[in-house]
């Protein structure tokens, strides 16, 4: 009876302690756990303890099953490790995430636009060939509304600071202002031809327009009925037209055939400065403090600093590059364009 207790004893803490690594690791745990055998003091016959012989023979098995899941466990652990190691080094260069699909628009999408951050949240206004802007949660990706009312490809949507009014721009000949909060048209403005891009000034009074015309107009939308500032004809359309987030009297274009980037400075109603760039200019991005520029040209993004135009860096992507994004906070950015990915670089080497 001592010999069958402490062999009981033994068992019980051997099962255990497998049971708590296993659940630690978190490896199978479909093990059998041991029946533990009637209490000492229920035994009343001596016959009735098995022999030392199949004792031994037991414990053996018992051991044997247990060396079996201990090796399988570190099979599966090293397995783990292994394909770890595989995927560190295969990802390096190309790591996927799962995005939130927003469905809705039925033919490409070929504006978006965050809204700073607001006391309601982050929103996003989207700008369709289908001609149906859309306004979404930009945090969950939820639809929030559609902007009905044009009758083309719209090509350009925005939002102001405080995401109240959305602005879009569209092949209808046409720009119009909208109520975010209700889904209202506000103002409607006529133009002789396609409109590209649109833009609030930072304080939300005035609205700048461009495109296929190749003028800017600047609309002061608490006189609406007023006719706009029309500023200087270029010899190419506009393809982006960007007010400065900080500045009311900036604001940053560039040319659907022609490459550079112009500053123009509304106190002189013309252009003040000409960034160069390797080719045509696809996007304009300015950062959330309004101090770095980020342009995608080619297959180069650069960087320049807002109010002055000096470089502050370019890299070369191996890519035709349409758009491209800061977020200085973390010290990287983003490019996507022809070859259908999304990548994300390091600001200072550029590497990805």
């Amino acid at each position: 009876e001592e010999g069958r207790g402490k062999r009981e004893e033994g068992r019980g803490t051997g099962s255990s302690d497998i049971e708590g690594k296993m659940g630690e690791d978190g490896a199978a745990k479909d093990v059998t756990e041991v029946e533990p055998s009637a209490p000492p003091e229920e035994i009343k016959d001596e016959e009735s303890v098995a022999p030392p012989k199949a004792n031994e023979e037991e414990r053996e098995v018992e051991e044997e099953e247990i060396g079996e899941e201990e090796e399988k466990r570190g099979d599966r652990n090293d397995e783990s490790e292994a394909a770890t190691r595989e995927g560190d080094s295969g990802s390096k260069k190309q790591q996927q995430q799962g995005p939130l699909v927003c469905h809705g628009h039925s033919r490409p999408i070929v504006d978006i636009q965050y809204s700073p951050i607001t006391k309601d949240g982050t929103f996003l206004v989207s700008a369709s060939k289908d001609g149906k802007p859309m306004l979404r949660n930009g945090t969950t990706g939820d639809w929030i509304g559609t902007f009905e009312g044009h009758k083309g490809a719209v090509w350009s949507a925005c939002l102001n600071q405080p995401a109240t009014l959305a602005a879009t721009g569209s092949a209808d000949f046409s720009a119009k202002v909208w109520d975010a909060l209700t889904g209202d048209q506000v103002y409607e403005f006529s133009h002789k031809h396609i409109v590209r891009c649109v833009s609030f000034s930072p304080n939300s009074s005035k609205l700048v327009t461009g495109g296929f015309e190749k003028i800017l107009r600047i609309y002061d939308l608490t006189k609406p009925e007023n006719d706009p500032v029309v500023l200087p004809q270029q010899k190419s359309a506009f393809k982006c037209a960007k007010w400065s987030t900080s500045n009311d009297n900036l604001i940053y274009t560039t040319l659907a055939d022609e490459s550079g980037l112009l500053l123009w400075d509304l106190r002189t109603n013309d252009v003040v400065q000409r960034w160069e760039t390797s080719s045509i200019v696809t996007s304009i991005e300015l950062s959330s403090n309004s101090e770095v520029v980020t342009t995608a040209s080619g297959n180069q993004v650069a960087f320049f600093k807002a109010e002055t135009g000096d470089k502050l860096k370019e890299h070369a992507i191996p890519f035709v590059v349409e758009s491209a994004s800061l977020c200085k906070e973390r010290n990287c950015f983003a490019a996507g364009g022809e070859d259908m990915w999304v990548h994300l670089y390091d600001y200072e080497t550029g590497e990805e």
